[in-house]
């Protein structure tokens, strides 16, 4: 069965990300450990935001770090609002990666040197191009490339599709692949089994890590609201603002 996901209407207090107890043994790893020296940083987001959501603060410390960055965004994030006429998919597709290289300022990102890769899959369809956006993404890896992305199981279907397709194209090219949970720790608690936890590491951040992430959050205005005259609910709920305050962030090695 597929676990709840945070926009379906069964948010409650008793969500993994603030209630399971196997998040205080999750050992803590070091970007330089994640990371070697001089390595390429590829980041692959399905939409605009999923890199500060996903790694907002590791991106901060890997900068830091002077690595190289690439940042592939797989859609442009149209269809986040279906049916509203107040955020139709001619808007978002120029406002969300405005809002994404917004967020990335926040982040203290060197904007001059990021490189940053468009890859024009339609929205909310992903499951059904795996096989080309695997191929779209191994043409922009090279040896010695560490690759961040969503879990393949993370309770979103473009989550879900872009994990896959990121460690098919990881194995073709021969690079170390890192997922990272979004929606997963939105799950109920009683999902907390199907986590990896053996496979999780804890990135720890400061507090000036953590604000800034959370300003970039701040910076997709489109998503922090939803259309009350349809009823649709916004995409960053509360729940989820509250989550990005922990002082770590995890992933799957």
């Amino acid at each position: 069965m597929k676990p709840a996901s945070l926009s379906d209407g069964r948010r409650g207090p008793a969500q993994i990300w603030n209630s399971a107890p196997q998040l205080a043994q999750i050992p803590a790893i070091t970007p330089c450990t994640l990371v070697p020296p001089r390595a390429r940083v590829v980041v692959i987001a399905p939409h605009p935001g999923d890199e500060v959501l996903a790694c907002g603060g590791l991106l901060q410390l890997l900068s830091s770090l002077e690595h190289p960055l690439l940042l592939i965004s797989i859609t442009d994030g149209s269809a986040s609002h279906p049916g509203s006429n107040a955020w139709p998919a001619s808007r978002l597709s120029v406002i969300r990666p405005q809002e994404s290289a917004e967020a990335l300022r926040r982040l203290g990102m060197p904007l001059h040197s990021l490189k940053w890769i468009r890859g024009g899959f339609r929205d909310d369809a992903l499951a059904a191009s795996e096989q080309p956006m695997s191929q779209f993404i191994a043409r922009y890896l090279q040896p010695g490339d560490v690759v961040f992305t969503t879990w393949r199981n993370d309770g979103n279907d473009d989550h879900d599709a872009v994990g896959r397709a990121s460690a098919n194209a990881c194995r073709q090219v021969g690079v170390r692949l890192y997922e990272l949970p979004i929606w997963a720790w939105h799950w109920p608690l009683r999902d907390g089994a199907i986590i990896p936890w053996q496979r999780a590491r804890k990135v720890r951040l400061n507090a000036w890590n953590v604000a800034r992430k959370l300003h970039a959050t701040h910076a997709f205005a489109s998503q922090l609201v939803g259309d009350p005259t349809i009823g649709l609910a916004p995409k960053l709920a509360q729940d989820l603002l509250e989550r990005i305050r922990e002082p770590y962030e995890i992933v799957f090695a």
